[in-house]
């Protein structure tokens, strides 16, 4: 709802970059939360596409509390709920359902839908959101699109995420429509098998550092 989009936009705008992670291994969820939050960037979206998403986000929620933790990828109000009692402080889904709006107006934790439609963008406004995850970012038509969307949707901030990279990331940031972007790039898989986290707090502080023009 508009409270939500409002606390979500107060979460999200102080970094330009939001990592988007899968935890495979439990073990990596500490150190990688505390690296991404050392190079500045300590609103962190874990997608439930594992089996330990859920207890990645419990570690994180208490053992990292400089981090912000969000639950990416959800689905269903079971797995709203279940995000939001292991301590996820935002949610994201790919997309909108009447469950998942109705478990986001009985629950406290902030809701980022996914929308991609003018026809999709204006249900959620009208259900109160004013801040719309645009997904799949690249393959629904990019940076272009977004711009096409600020002058009909001038009230409706966005936050793009898929195949966003360190390469295209500025050409949404440059958008007035554009709060922060998704992108798993800080964070590369080989990265965190290795344990390099050194290199992931770099790749995290490049990000931080990202203007918009």
């Amino acid at each position: 709802m508009a409270e939500h989009s409002g606390r979500l936009i107060d979460l999200l705008a102080g970094q330009p970059v939001v990592p988007v992670v899968s935890i495979e291994r439990l073990a990596d969820a500490v150190p990688l939360a505390r690296a991404l939050s050392r190079g500045g960037l300590p609103a962190i979206e874990i997608t439930l596409r594992t089996d330990v998403a859920l207890d990645a986000i419990r570690l994180v929620a208490k053992d990292v509390p400089e981090a912000i933790v969000g639950a990416g990828t959800i689905l269903s109000a079971r797995a709203y709920g279940e995000a939001a009692a292991a301590g996820a402080r935002f949610i994201v889904s790919p997309g909108s359902t009447r469950e998942l709006l109705g478990e986001a107006e009985t629950g406290d934790v902030p809701f980022l839908p996914g929308a991609v439609t003018p026809s999709e963008i204006l249900a959620l406004r009208d259900a109160g959101y004013t801040m719309v995850k645009f997904f799949p970012a690249e393959q629904a038509g990019g940076a272009g699109y977004l711009k096409s969307l600020a002058a009909p949707l001038p009230a409706i901030r966005f936050c793009p995420t898929g195949g966003i990279t360190a390469a295209n990331a500025a050409s949404y940031l440059s958008l007035p429509n554009v709060v922060c972007v998704g992108g798993s790039w800080v964070a590369p898989d080989a990265l965190m098998k290795q344990g390099r986290w050194d290199e992931i707090e770099a790749l995290a502080r490049e990000a931080a550092a990202l203007r918009r023009a």
